[in-house]
């Protein structure tokens, strides 16, 4: 077993992964897994420059995670960076903040890297469940059931707040593709409006958002089969919080979201519900993150879309995603 930790610094959210990984088995031991919102891409979309205090927010988490690592006593160390810090104009003090943080520089990754990561964090798990039948709906009282009978070609798609990374392959990536729609940023660029996030949305700011979202999704056909996959595999915080809301869970319980399967018409109504309701009825959610509540109908609208682009019946959730990607890069 080799001990590794990996970061991951996306637009919305910075994750941390402690593990102890076995390439010769597969295993993946995790020791400690967490998250913080830090919405380090507060604004990029329109100033083209991390923020002050969106950097400083970064940091702060950068610190915490640095007395994690020791004390787990982690022999290798991966920060990756994606969607804002690699639109940033001032990219280069978010570089610098981090590496006297934590000791490495973060690599400032490709959209086509980033895919490679979360298929192979998403899909490790599953290449031994595949006895085809994915197609059918899920339809359990409790919103959901667990992966058991998989097809291939898998679509991964991990719903990020800045970018939305498609990736179609078997056991290994065939065609990969980042678009730059995602959580936070088809809210600051569609639902915000003098500075305030409209709330509700307007029907006219949901269109807009609708078709700005279509567009990405025709970018990444050129490249990437998106109706040749037979499962869809879904990832990151806006996912996995549509699926505990379909779970009808207490609290945000990882072990029952992972690997649950939720069928397209739970998806479209929680949408429809949650694009319709105040700050106040979304935060109500006991499983919703404060820093989601504004930005979740967002990512909600962006897999309801492509769960209607490939006439997908049900998405497969998956809490392995890039970060378990990254670890195995490093193992």
């Amino acid at each position: 077993m080799t001990r590794v930790a990996a970061i991951d610094c996306g637009t919305n959210s910075i994750r941390l992964l402690v593990a102890d990984a076995d390439p010769r088995t597969g295993e993946l031991v995790e020791l400690d897994r967490r998250m913080t919102i830090v919405r380090l891409g507060q604004g990029v979309d329109r100033t083209g420059r991390l923020a002050p205090e969106a950097l400083e927010r970064t940091f702060a988490a950068c610190r915490e995670y640095a007395a994690i690592i020791k004390e787990h006593g982690a022999e290798r160390l991966r920060f990756v960076a994606t969607s804002a810090s690699r639109d940033a104009e001032n990219r280069d003090e978010f570089v610098r903040g981090v590496l006297d943080i934590l000791g490495v520089e973060p690599e400032v990754i490709t959209g086509d890297q980033e895919a490679e990561f979360s298929f192979t964090g998403a899909t490790k798990e599953l290449t031994g469940q595949n006895q085809g039948g994915a197609g059918r709906p899920s339809n359990e009282g409790d919103g959901g059931r667990r992966a058991g009978d998989l097809a291939k070609p898998f679509l991964v798609v991990d719903i990020g707040g800045g970018s939305t990374e498609f990736v179609v392959g078997d056991d290994h990536v065939r065609a990969a593709r980042s678009v730059d729609v995602g959580c936070v940023r088809m809210t600051e660029r569609h639902l915000v409006r003098d500075g305030v996030v409209t709330d509700p949305p307007t029907e006219e700011q949901i269109a807009a958002m609708r078709a700005d979202i279509e567009h990405a999704l025709d970018l990444a056909e050129e490249t990437v089969p998106l109706r040749e996959a037979h499962t869809l595999v879904g990832l990151a915080g806006s996912v996995t919080t549509v699926a505990a809301i379909a779970l009808g869970l207490d609290a945000y319980d990882s072990t029952k979201i992972h690997h649950s399967r939720i069928a397209y018409e739970r998806v479209k109504g929680i949408t429809d519900a949650l694009l319709k309701a105040t700050h106040e009825q979304r935060a109500a959610h006991p499983v919703m993150h404060p820093g989601r509540v504004d930005v979740i109908g967002a990512g909600a609208l962006v897999l309801l879309a492509i769960m209607e682009r490939i006439d997908a019946q049900e998405v497969v959730v998956s809490e392995h995603d890039i970060l378990d990607g990254i670890a195995w890069s490093i193992a």
